[in-house]
């Protein structure tokens, strides 16, 4: 088993970034509780980065995540404090894109 890494890209519906990090952070607490989770955590663009930053925007969000393995991950996903994460905040979102990576 492998560490991997997730990259989970949030858009949310105009003006919902901060209702829907409020749901995102009051569960924050289960999923560092359970097994394989190595970090969890919702990041927003840094404000004066310069030149060097391509800014996410005032609706998006990203969540940097570090599991233990694949069955970390794929038990996180079905875990029921996730499944009801995701149905309250479904129609507050535009977009998501995950990306699960491993280390070289």
């Amino acid at each position: 088993m492998s560490l991997v890494h997730v990259v989970a890209v949030i858009k949310t519906k105009p003006g919902l970034r901060s209702a829907v990090l409020e749901l995102f952070n009051a569960n924050v607490p289960a999923v560092l509780a359970e097994d394989g989770c190595i970090a969890y955590e919702a990041t927003i663009d840094t404000e004066n980065a310069g030149p060097i930053q391509t800014e996410f925007g005032s609706d998006t969000f990203v969540v940097i995540e570090k599991w233990a393995s694949m069955d970390a991950l794929g038990a996180h996903a079905r875990s029921a404090h996730m499944k009801a994460y995701g149905a309250s905040t479904k129609d507050m979102l535009a977009d998501r894109t995950i990306h699960i990576l491993s280390p070289t």
